[in-house]
């Protein structure tokens, strides 16, 4: 693994918290993981996922080994000091209120979600493809911050963009409900189809939530192939991770 690049999360600063999603790396090796994969079910070398993540650890710092979970583009958000030892669970997302406890979610073209009370008490980490966000992992990542919506700071990681993000009917129909989410999808040049604007539909769910939107950042997955994995450009490839957590704090 070469040096570990990252990008911060957008955000008001939160003294103690950090919040980031690594990029690719240099391609070393076989160019659909790069150099800093850190998905261990996409066919990757498993001693070189397990390095990745060691050397994650060690650049980074982290106070804890991440809570790596299953993804299944659900709603599940589990609460991360719970988790101790066993599988990774079956999860999209997961939250804490305790020090030094990383939430970690793993994503290729899907919109890594932070979420934080304003005081850094309480943290949340979810990861929202578009059925993730028809099924309501926004709105479970924030019930389990357990306050008021104005109480809440969001930011948005990398995700693929709209002009490289076709859908088909059925998700638009998903979010026929949702106030607003028509504005999020444009005609595509297939009958039927349509460029879904990930960001913004995330936004959407946040403000229907009672919750004061991020800005949108200007990352597309898919376009930008010197940084980041893409699931739509490139089949089998790698995953980036976002990161969340609370260094100790003195009582």
């Amino acid at each position: 693994m070469t040096d570990l690049s990252f990008v911060s999360v957008d955000w008001p600063a939160i003294d103690g918290i950090h919040a980031l999603t690594t990029t690719r790396g240099a391609v070393d090796g076989d160019p659909a993981y790069a150099a800093s994969n850190f998905g261990g079910h996409v066919g990757d070398d498993p001693e070189r996922v397990a390095n990745n993540r060691k050397h994650l650890r060690e650049e980074l710092g982290l106070p804890s080994e991440p809570l790596w979970l299953n993804q299944i583009h659900g709603n599940r958000v589990v609460n991360a000091g719970a988790e101790t030892g066993g599988p990774s669970p079956d999860a999209d997302g997961a939250f804490t209120d305790r020090d030094g406890v990383v939430l970690a979610i793993m994503s290729a073209d899907c919109l890594p979600v932070f979420l934080a009370t304003r005081d850094g008490e309480r943290l949340a980490l979810v990861h929202a493809g578009w059925r993730g966000l028809a099924d309501g992992v926004v709105e479970a990542g924030l019930a389990a911050l357990d306050t008021d919506p104005g109480n809440v700071q969001v930011a948005f990681g990398p995700a693929i963009g709209q002009s490289a993000y076709e859908v088909g009917p059925e998700v638009r129909e998903a979010f026929s409900q949702l106030t607003g989410a028509g504005a999020c999808f444009a005609a595509s040049g297939r009958a039927g189809h349509f460029y879904l604007d990930l960001y913004r539909l995330a936004a959407r769910v946040v403000g229907n939530a009672g919750v004061e939107a991020p800005r949108l950042p200007d990352h597309c997955t898919h376009d930008h192939a010197e940084r980041w994995f893409s699931f739509r450009r490139q089949g089998a490839c790698g995953r980036m991770v976002s990161l969340l957590w609370r260094d100790s704090r003195k009582k």
